[in-house]
Order: C-alpha cells, then structure tokens, then sequence
C-alpha cells in the first residue's frame, strides 16, 4: 500500500482540490453557488467520515468513488485548456485531451490519499457571500480551522456550463493554484524545450507546504 502520511498542509490542499472537482449537479435555477458548494462539501465529508481507516486500506474503492463523481460533470476540457494557458492553441487535439485525462488522473490519484488522512476541526462556508459580477460566474468563500486553531480561507470560482454550476479553480490561503499550475506547466514546458509529449507524460503537479502555510495575495 502506499504512503498516505501527509503533511496538515499538504490534507488540507488534497481536500481542496478534490472538492474543486466535486460534481455540482443541481440547475442554476433550483440552488446558488453557495448552497451546493455546503452541501458537496457536506456530503463528501459525510461519505468518508467512520471510513477513513478502511479506505487507507482499500484505495481502489477510494478512487473509484472519487472517479465517479467526475463522470459527465468536471469540466476538464476547460480545466485543463485553462492550465496550458498559450500553449493550449498549438497543441493537437489528441494532446489536449491526453492532457485533460492525465490531469484527472493525478486528482484522482494523489488526493484520494491525501483525503483519508485530512484532519481538521471545523469546515464553515461563509454566510456573507460576495455578490456576482457576471451571471455565469460566481464565488464561494469558505474557512477550513485546523486543530490548532489555524484559520486557512478558501475561496471557489465556479462557472455556468450547460445549466449547471461547476467548480473550476480554487484559491487556498491566498495561492490561486490554477494559477499556480499554469505556471508549473509553463515552466516544464520550457524545461523539455516544448516537448507536449515529455510534459504530459511527466505531469505531476506540487504546491509547496511553505507556500501554502505562508499564503498569498492571490
């Protein structure tokens, strides 16, 4: 089995980014941003709460679970068009779409582990909401208290797409990490001299604990 210790950072980002994916079913016109972000996270919760334990020992299930919830309702076209920045445009179709499965993947895989083993003390959707700027894009502000009383913010950016609000970025503590992604992929692709092939096959995504603890200004 593999190594599940993870740093309280390093929880805290592998939940995040699993809800930043969470299938956001409900119509536009029946439930706000806000409502179906508390209720995702309120149910992702309730699903691993008493498991953990048997899901560190049973991944497969984990990440079968977590799979399916994608299934028809992240947009990763999107996601992952949004982390290839410029190099999106003259990449070929079979790359972007290897991309967008690669990155899926590396959700999937990595931050399934990391969920069993979040710890925390309180999650808290924020009851006073920033307004809309546009009606086909909205934030969602919540707070994740650490056991220590460490108060990290996070805030969700969803879009409307086909009716129904998707979660399509996330910044925690100050750090935009779609952002920080595109700077990732940006970075390997100068490094393997704009191989797509080389940075799809070798795509690993990392935020450093320092970076997250310290925050940002994002």
């Amino acid at each position: 089995m593999r190594n599940t210790t993870l740093t309280p950072m390093r929880w805290l980002f592998a939940f995040m980014m699993l809800v930043l994916v969470l299938p956001l079913q409900a119509h536009a016109q029946t439930q706000s941003p806000e409502a179906m972000v508390r209720e995702n996270v309120n149910a992702l919760m309730g699903e691993i709460e008493g498991k953990r334990e048997y899901y560190a020992n049973h991944m497969g299930e984990l990440e079968t679970l977590v799979d399916n919830s994608l299934e028809g309702v992240a947009d990763f076209r999107y996601i992952g068009a949004s982390v290839m920045g410029s190099y999106f445009r003259n990449a070929t179709p079979e790359q972007r779409s290897r991309f967008a499965n690669v990155f899926r993947q590396t959700l999937i895989d990595t931050y399934a582990r990391g969920l069993v083993t979040f710890d925390y003390r309180e999650l808290r959707v924020l009851n006073n909401q920033r307004g809309q700027r546009y009606e086909d894009q909205a934030s969602v502000d919540m707070e994740v208290v650490a056991n220590n009383g460490q108060v990290y913010p996070v805030s969700y950016s969803l879009r409307l797409s086909d009716n129904e609000w998707r979660v399509v970025n996330v910044i925690v503590n100050g750090i935009n990490l779609g952002l920080t992604f595109r700077n990732q992929f940006d970075q390997a692709m100068r490094e393997n001299n704009r191989d797509y092939d080389a940075v799809i096959r070798g795509w690993a995504p990392e935020i450093g604990v320092d970076e997250l603890e310290q925050g940002g200004d994002a």
